[in-house]
């Protein structure tokens, strides 16, 4: 190989001294093929990336690494396949890099002289958590405004002033862009930011927010001071999101969870702006949303249905928002075990993410998970309801042990049976079979 360089992500996250998950080498001097032919020598090659110049080489260890050739990119048409590619293996890094979208991702580094290679000024930008273009080609591909939102909130970044007014520029060409690729920066912010407000304010001042409806409609909703002293809905979900990013159940869980919580907490007030209106309460005026709860669950189904998220996601993201405030009301046995059903598939412990983010979410108030929390937590953790919701002990099994033909009715038992477990009637198996007796004679 004539030059092999570290590029992009690699050298942006070893910089900032986090953990470096995707290598990524761009290799000069050479063409496809002969990058092929002697990658094949050392490990399984794989050309997912053909048109791309991109090859996916894997050692024996199960290490992958991509690699790639340099290339010259003409946008000849709209959405991510409209352009035309030429690989060219003598561009010069310069011109290489000014391809990339921002500064922090055009930095490369090279392995043999241990120099790092900075041709746009990002390791400055890095430093300074700028968020800048590398060149006037930033506005061929409208997803790089997407992609600013998730690194500004992966990484602290505020956009300089010229990528904002390119953004604003581009605004309309959201349209050419797939869902899934849409979603996919929408995931990234959700399951890898460290302060997802400055994901969500980058839109704002992008003007892309205008794609996102829910969102837009929070800004300059008002909220009663006494209660959200922070400011508009909008202000206090960007704090609840950073107070999500910052509790450690968050960060541990797994990557569809993160997703899941972080959008929870996005959407727990998307019912807020139809809903908030001043009204009399204990003699004074207050600002006051009755009814946002369950308006929100639609909202927020709505949301992800734009996004075309998996079923995995939409169940689960909607029953927490309709329930962020269950806390506030008296709890009961049978109300906490309700409340675990109607939450399924998700759980209270995911609920009580949510609510401690939503109390944190109210500077300058103390940052805590509130007192109901706790006794929501320990009422769930007696009942075995923390983690999931009770399943029912009297099973179809159950009676057709005892002679009874599959049916209708026997859904009406099974009904019958499953909400008197819920009222705490019986508590197992030998509690549901007396209650069998009873209900039947």
């Amino acid at each position: 190989m004539d030059r092999a360089y570290l590029v992009g992500g690699c050298v942006r996250d070893a910089l900032l001294g986090v953990p470096v998950k995707d290598i990524d080498v761009e290799v000069y001097g050479v063409s496809y093929e002969e990058l092929c032919r002697i990658l094949g020598k050392h490990g399984r090659v794989d050309l997912v990336g053909k048109s791309f110049g991109v090859i996916k080489l894997r050692l024996s260890d199960g290490e992958t690494y991509d690699f790639s050739i340099p290339r010259r990119d003409s946008k000849i048409g709209q959405g991510h396949k409209g352009f035309e590619i030429q690989f060219d293996p003598d561009i010069t890094l310069e011109e290489a890099t000014a391809r990339r979208d921002f500064t922090i991702n055009s930095l490369m580094w090279d392995p043999r002289k241990g120099e790092l290679i900075d041709p746009h000024g990002g390791e400055a930008d890095l430093q300074a958590r700028i968020l800048r273009h590398t060149s006037d080609a930033f506005a061929e591909d409208p997803l790089r405004v997407l992609r600013g939102m998730q690194f500004a909130g992966r990484f602290d970044l505020k956009a300089s002033p010229e990528t904002l007014e390119l953004c604003r520029g581009i605004v309309d060409s959201y349209l050419e862009l797939a869902v899934e690729r849409v979603r996919e920066e929408w995931f990234k912010w959700a399951s890898r930011s460290t302060k997802p407000s400055a994901g969500l304010r980058f839109l704002v001042d992008s003007g892309w927010v205008k794609h996102f409806p829910e969102i837009e409609a929070l800004i300059g909703v008002p909220q009663d001071p006494e209660w959200h002293p922070e400011g508009d809905v909008f202000v206090h979900t960007c704090h609840c999101c950073d107070a999500m990013a910052s509790l450690p159940a968050w960060q541990n869980q797994d990557e569809e969870s993160r997703i899941v919580h972080m959008l929870a907490i996005l959407a727990h007030d998307f019912g807020k702006p139809e809903t908030t209106h001043e009204a009399e309460r204990k003699g004074r005026m207050r600002i006051v949303s009755p009814g946002h709860e369950p308006l929100g669950g639609p909202l927020s189904e709505n949301f992800l249905k734009r996004l075309d998220a998996p079923n995995a996601i939409r169940k689960r993201v909607p029953p927490l928002v309709m329930n962020h405030l269950v806390h506030t009301q008296p709890l009961s046995d049978k109300g906490v075990r309700r409340l675990a059903r109607r939450l399924h598939p998700e759980s209270i412990e995911g609920l009580c993410l949510v609510v401690t983010a939503d109390h944190m979410g109210r500077p300058p108030k103390p940052a805590a998970a509130p007192e109901s929390v706790e006794c929501l937590m320990e009422m769930a953790k007696e009942l075995s309801v923390y983690e999931e919701a009770p399943q029912p002990i009297l099973k179809g099994r159950h009676l057709l042990a005892k002679g009874m033909s599959p049916g209708r009715g026997m859904g009406r038992i099974l009904d019958a049976a499953l909400e008197a477990q819920l009222e705490g009637e019986f508590t197992d198996m030998e509690g549901a079979e007396e209650w069998l007796d009873r209900y039947l004679h």
